[in-house]
């Protein structure tokens, strides 16, 4: 009795969580992953699990997107693929799309092979992928290339007392470095949270004091 027990309360307790594992961006088109699509063959090596046009694993705690095929989904405009951050392969070819913003694919830092329409050029331009190939029907961009390092030389777009790292293709982001923090990383020693939140929390407390003020005037006057 005590082991069926114990049965049933692990199979609820995993059964929750793999339920929870849903993903909005991976039903953005009807059916699911094939196996003889180029997502589907890569998420086979990777022995990972399928959810609609994701192919995703379980990493500890947490799930991750590792492969997304909206190919021939009618697509007219992509705007958000956030939830498929973890990307490494995407395909997006075979839709109507004229145009995709580089800023759908920030902070796409594992993606390395992106299938797009033939008429669309990779996000970050070329000088962005170690290969760019297309063959009039797909535009594949192959393996991106780190931001900060794009030329061969460390990227000159963080202030000094920071670090460059990369952000998907062509984005970069500077982190400031040891107790330099603030605007630019200008300002030296730890960052006074004490304070900050000291403040923030006698702000709030004021508001709603007064706000609680001026509303128990209000009814007493009508």
């Amino acid at each position: 009795m005590f082991t069926f027990v114990t049965l049933c309360i692990t199979s609820l307790l995993f059964g929750s969580s793999y339920q929870q594992m849903e993903f909005q961006v991976c039903h953005l088109c009807v059916g699911s992953l094939q196996n003889g699509t180029a997502v589907g063959y890569f998420c086979a090596s990777l022995s990972g699990r399928v959810e609609g046009r994701c192919c995703w694993r379980q990493q500890g705690e947490r799930a991750s997107i590792v492969g997304l095929d909206l190919s021939n989904c009618s697509l007219r405009h992509i705007e958000d693929l956030q939830e498929a951050s973890t990307a490494v392969m995407i395909d997006l070819s075979s839709n109507p799309v004229i145009n995709i913003s580089d800023s759908v694919f920030q902070g796409f830092i594992e993606l390395h092979y992106l299938r797009l329409p033939s008429t669309l050029q990779c996000p970050g331009g070329n000088a962005s992928w170690e290969k760019v190939t297309s063959d009039g029907v797909v535009c594949l961009c192959e393996e991106q290339k780190d931001a900060c390092h794009q030329d061969g030389n460390m990227s000159w777009n963080c202030p000094e007392n920071s670090l460059c790292a990369p952000d998907g293709p062509g984005f970069t982001q500077c982190s400031c470095t040891g107790e330099y923090h603030g605007y630019k990383c200008l300002r030296e020693g730890q960052f006074p949270t004490g304070l900050v939140f000291g403040i923030l929390g006698s702000s709030t407390f004021l508001a709603s004091a007064l706000l609680w003020y001026t509303q128990r005037r209000k009814a007493k006057f009508t």
